[in-house]
């Protein structure tokens, strides 16, 4: 008996008809593990881990279920031998969607992986590798192809408040250790370089920036790179990879140049996004991980 045959008998209750008959909105499947083919930020191509979420919409209200053996299959191997862009994405979409012989005109997918990129130190010769979390959604129907980027960047965010208040503490110590008529550059700054010379300091905390971007029709690669290196240097004080003492002195300079509440954060964020004519339109949420608090500060801001 020959193997085509005998899968003919098998029996297949997804054709059976529908109880309770209607149209759904979506039905597939979710994490699904899978090779990924992306650019890297030397202009070549990696493969990396990935998750996928692929569903479809059932517009049969009679039909039981989808195909939905034929959706993983084709996603298996789609997305590892060519680089992740928006022609790749259509034509998979579109086989997924032609599988279904009828049973759905509208596919979405969920791509998620890390980024891996090389982050140079502030001050050293040093550099480090950097994973920064990538979700990319893919929508196929009717009315064309949209893509979303969404996608995490880390920074320090030192308050504003805490660092007036501390220099306020800082500015009467001296006070208290020196007089008008104390003189002696050498031994103001031998005091400033002293214990003594510290009277406080601003509290700061690790913060991050989430973004969830509409991209242009016309972006065919996902400008993962150009994002990332818009939004640090918005920020001013990214989470750093290799740190020397002269990289951490760096560091807690950028930190007293760059004080920010979450409020500060979060119109950063919005002017180097709004300024970006890759993205047509955005949301973005920044979560300011409190050291002096046991809550979270957070802002959220949208736009075009």
């Amino acid at each position: 008996m020959s193997t085509a045959s005998s899968t003919d008998r098998l029996p297949d209750v997804a054709g059976d008809q529908a109880q309770a008959a209607r149209l759904l909105d979506w039905v597939g499947m979710g994490n699904i593990a899978l090779p990924l083919r992306i650019e890297d930020a030397a202009g070549g191509a990696v493969t990396v881990p990935a998750s996928a979420d692929i569903g479809v919409n059932l517009i049969d209200p009679d039909a039981r279920g989808i195909h939905m053996s034929r959706l993983y299959l084709h996603l298996q191997d789609a997305l590892s031998s060519q680089v992740l862009d928006r022609d790749t994405l259509a034509r998979v979409l579109r086989d997924c969607i032609d599988s279904q012989r009828g049973l759905a005109d509208r596919v979405q997918l969920t791509l998620r992986y890390g980024q891996l990129l090389r982050r140079p130190a502030l001050a050293s010769a040093h550099s480090g590798w950097k994973t920064y979390p990538v979700e990319i959604d893919a929508v196929l129907g009717p009315d064309g192809l949209a893509l979303t980027l969404s996608l995490s960047v880390e920074y320090s965010s030192t308050c504003p408040a805490s660092a007036a208040l501390s220099r306020q503490l800082n500015a009467a110590r001296f006070a208290g250790d020196f007089t008008p008529e104390t003189s002696g550059y050498d031994a103001v700054r031998e005091w400033l370089e002293s214990p003594r010379g510290l009277a406080a300091t601003p509290h700061a905390q690790r913060s991050r920036a989430d973004v969830r971007l509409i991209l242009a029709a016309d972006v065919d690669t996902f400008p993962i790179l150009a994002i990332v290196d818009a939004l640090e240097h918005a920020l001013g004080t990214p989470v750093q990879t290799a740190v020397k003492r002269e990289d951490e002195q760096a560091f807690a300079s950028l930190n007293a140049e760059n004080l920010m509440f979450c409020e500060d954060a979060a119109r950063r964020v919005a002017a180097a996004l709004s300024a970006d004519p890759r993205v047509s339109r955005f949301e973005a949420k920044v979560s300011h991980f409190e050291s002096l608090h046991a809550h979270d500060a957070v802002a959220r801001v949208s736009g075009p």
